[in-house]
């Protein structure tokens, strides 16, 4: 089963706040999802990121893969390089 850190979409119209979560790379993007592990709301100001270092870094070791939006954030965080 291959497993992707990725983003999903909630909030209203024009106002997208997104979860960070843990999910099959089959399901849909708002689907089911294995775990949460943070949030990201960019429309506040200055943006919001919160994520939990060790689960995040615990999936990374086990082989999920992150979007390329979720690796910028993990950048940003620092749990990636």
């Amino acid at each position: 089963m291959a497993v992707k850190i990725r983003l999903k979409r909630m909030g209203a119209k024009k106002r997208p706040f997104y979860r960070i979560v843990v999910a099959d790379a089959r399901t849909p993007r708002d689907g089911r999802f294995i775990e949460e592990i943070g949030y990201y709301n960019p429309v506040s100001n200055p943006k919001e990121i919160k994520i939990d270092n060790e689960r995040a870094t615990k999936w990374l070791k086990d082989g999920a893969k992150p979007t390329d939006t979720v690796k910028d954030l993990f950048k940003k965080n620092g749990i990636i390089e």
